[in-house]
């Protein structure tokens, strides 16, 4: 698994943002997180090395883009069709680009685009019911081959069961909110939520308990490293009757995404 970051700094836009790691982390170097630039790595999938091959090998799949900024923030637009360049030239990759910014999705589209390059899966962040009822939906009518739908932070229980219904959805992911102020994350929203995905066998993965995790009626506060442990734990994950995991979640074991 490997992380390309284009450019990085993001605007926020919805609940979700309101305790962005990405501040976080750049507020302690005394740095604005609201300052889209271009990283030094904005070129990663196509560097070379002495040889003259990549040095991104297929191995290093699935590539996680802009996990510090958003791929669809209006900022990045013209980088945007060489990022998308990029990965067309590395077809040998999976990328996985996650986004609030769903809505933007055909600014800066390439022109061959047609149905979805096979390489790219897009993951429709919904923090809530209203931005699952906003996002998701046209998530759904885009012409893209791998849809995915990923909870975090969750701030809520969310009815997806309509969104799930025609089969689009390859995986569902769910995690809360890290950072000394995260927002509480309920576990039996996330058990909701996988006992959905499991009506409509699609995948489900339980990536971290956040902070602050509530079972039951108790509240409990859990530290940074121990939140994937202790989601991987609770053992809820589905994998659908067919056992195969979506192609970019191949990686530790198939439960990294």
């Amino acid at each position: 698994m490997t992380t390309w970051n284009p450019w990085h700094g993001c605007i926020k836009i919805s609940p979700g943002c309101n305790h962005c790691y990405v501040y976080r982390r750049d507020a302690e170097f005394g740095k604005d997180a609201s300052k889209v630039k271009k990283t030094a790595k904005f070129d990663l999938p196509v560097q070379k090395n002495r040889r003259g091959t990549y040095k991104l090998a297929p191995e290093a799949e699935p590539v996680f883009t802009c996990m510090t900024s958003d791929f669809f923030i209006s900022e990045a637009d013209e980088w945007r069709k060489e990022a998308w360049a990029m990965i067309r030239e590395r077809l040998d990759l999976q990328f996985v680009i996650v986004t609030k910014r769903i809505r933007r999705f055909r600014v800066s589209l390439p022109d061959d685009w047609g149905e979805g390059y096979p390489n790219v899966t897009v993951m429709c962040t919904a923090e809530n019911q209203s931005r699952a009822d906003e996002r998701i939906p046209i998530l759904l009518s885009l012409p893209i081959r791998h849809k995915m739908i990923i909870h975090e932070p969750m701030l809520e229980a969310i009815r997806i069961e309509p969104y799930l219904a025609d089969g689009q959805i390859e995986r569902v992911i769910c995690g809360g909110e890290s950072g000394d102020d995260a927002r509480v994350c309920n576990f039996a929203w996330i058990l909701d939520t996988m006992n959905q995905c499991v009506k409509y066998d699609v995948p489900f993965f339980f990536k971290q308990t956040g902070s602050r995790f509530q079972k039951g009626e108790r509240v409990y506060h859990i530290a940074r490293k121990d939140q994937i442990t202790q989601a991987k734990r609770a053992g809820v994950n589905y994998r659908c009757k067919s056992g195969e995991v979506p192609e970019a979640g191949r990686r530790e074991n198939g439960d990294s995404y």
